[in-house]
């Protein structure tokens, strides 16, 4: 079946940026460091607050858990809304990495949990030596999506802006529960 007109744009970037057999070491690392990395910030923060009776760490910790509690629903909810096949189940010139990947496409959950960490540490850091890799990495979580055949672009960017938007909501929401 021939995309669509408004996937056309879709559809044929990832087709270029999707190789024949997407072996690259580097991007599956970037995938699978999206959930370890995004869990560890929390349970790190936490751990740490508690151990030290650091309240600002604390509050930090429950912040960032309230980020990825807020982006799971939101991006598990949209997935069973929307129900849209993974590309390479639906195109056959898209090559997956090792077609394990279960679920829907839309949105990327890989992407969003890497937003939503790095959207995290931004809003709590504001230092660029920690907002440049935090967004470079969850950068190269999106573009490894898409390299290893699991995403169409807009899965990616919906990823994002889910994970980002998660972020600010459990920010906003943290300062209102923790106000002094």
């Amino acid at each position: 079946m021939a995309p669509t007109h408004a996937q056309n744009w879709d559809i044929h970037l990832l087709d270029n940026i999707n190789p024949d057999q997407p072996k690259s070491g580097v991007w599956t690392a970037a995938t699978s460091s999206a959930y370890p990395v995004s869990g560890a910030l929390p349970a790190g923060l936490l751990l740490v607050g508690y151990i030290d009776k650091n309240k600002k760490l604390q509050e930090e910790g429950w912040q960032a858990a309230g980020a990825l509690a807020i982006n799971l629903v939101v991006t598990e909810g949209l997935k069973l809304t929307i129900n849209r096949e993974r590309p390479y189940e639906k195109y056959a010139f898209i090559h997956p990495y090792d077609g394990s990947e279960f679920g829907k496409s839309f949105p990327s959950g890989h992407v969003s949990m890497a937003f939503a960490t790095a959207t995290t540490l931004t809003l709590e850091s504001k230092k660029w030596y920690v907002i440049v890799p935090a967004y470079l990495w969850a950068t190269g979580v999106g573009y490894s999506r898409l390299y290893l055949g699991e995403h169409y672009p807009t899965d990616v960017i919906a990823g994002a802006a889910v994970g980002a938007g998660s972020a600010l909501l459990s920010h906003w929401l943290s300062k209102k529960i923790f106000k002094k």
